[in-house]
């Protein structure tokens, strides 16, 4: 299963950094290949949501379901898809105070599978994966940075 890992360091405190990221509800506002996330469930540090994302490279639209674990006490989210478009899609997304910022790492496990389809398109999808981890990272650092 590919497994991608993304970090990024961010000019912000890291309740804000990962105040901006608990509200994923938020996200299509901010990041482009988000076209909408809605919250269907919260429980407490539970919360399960409708995404529906665009890959505008292949004017392709991606829906799945996800559950997130949100401990406030570690900064850190545990996230997996429950249904949807992926064969499998989970991770963790990492919270550290670093440098007077805060290092925000992401890690996704993926499956993807298509019938029929050879190795190159499989590094192209894994390169959008990337991108599109890169994006979510960045956007979140443009984010919290605004609101310092």
């Amino acid at each position: 299963m590919p497994n991608v890992q993304t970090t990024v360091w961010i000019d912000s405190p890291i309740q804000t950094v990962f105040n901006v990221a608990k509200r994923n509800e938020d996200f299509p506002s901010f990041m482009k290949d988000v076209q909408s996330v809605t919250v269907v469930e919260r429980d407490g540090a539970r919360v399960v949501s409708d995404w529906v994302g665009t890959v505008s490279a292949f004017g392709l639209k991606i829906k799945w379901t996800q559950e997130d674990s949100w401990d406030d006490d570690a900064f850190l989210c545990r996230f997996r898809m429950l249904k949807g478009d992926y064969d499998k899609l989970e991770g963790t997304w990492t919270f550290s105070e670093v440098d007077n910022g805060t290092k925000f790492e992401s890690v996704v496990d993926y499956e993807y599978r298509v019938p029929g389809l050879g190795p190159l398109v499989y590094k192209v999808i894994h390169g959008l994966v990337v991108k599109n981890l890169d994006d979510t990272l960045a956007a979140i650092k443009a984010r919290a940075e605004s609101l310092k």
